[in-house]
């Protein structure tokens, strides 16, 4: 299972990487591109939206299925990645180099409250038994 050990993690299986600027890329893991399967859609949140902690922002859909991401902590869109949107099979191929969005968050702390790559794995072995 790769989980990178630099990243945050969401319950709802999207990872964080917080840049040296304070702002958020957002993806969705590797463990959730492959529930999904082969992903055929990527609908990215608009520049400029505000989301809250856990709101939905954005949707992917493979073949098997359509799945909402929701935003891991309050802030606001900056950039969302066409490239992403284009060919939603870069998510199969690299989850984590794959970045749907990002963010600047109202609160840089907020970041302290996601799960780090030992309670990610944790909650992924939970899920699977």
């Amino acid at each position: 299972m790769n989980i990178p050990a630099e990243l945050k993690y969401t319950a709802s299986h999207e990872w964080v990487k917080v840049n040296t600027d304070g702002t958020l890329t957002v993806g969705i893991t590797d463990h959730a591109q492959d529930l999904l399967g082969d992903m055929v859609f990527v609908e990215n949140p608009a520049v400029g939206r505000e989301l809250k902690a856990g709101e939905e922002c954005a949707v992917v859909e493979s073949v098997k299925a359509a799945s909402d991401i929701y935003a891991p902590v309050a802030g606001i869109v900056l950039t969302a990645n066409a490239d992403v949107e284009g060919s939603p099979e870069v998510l199969n191929q690299d989850a984590y180099s794959a970045w749907m969005f990002t963010l600047k968050p109202v609160n840089p702390a907020d970041v302290n409250g996601l799960m780090d790559a030992d309670a990610y794995r944790a909650l992924v072995e939970a899920e699977a038994h």
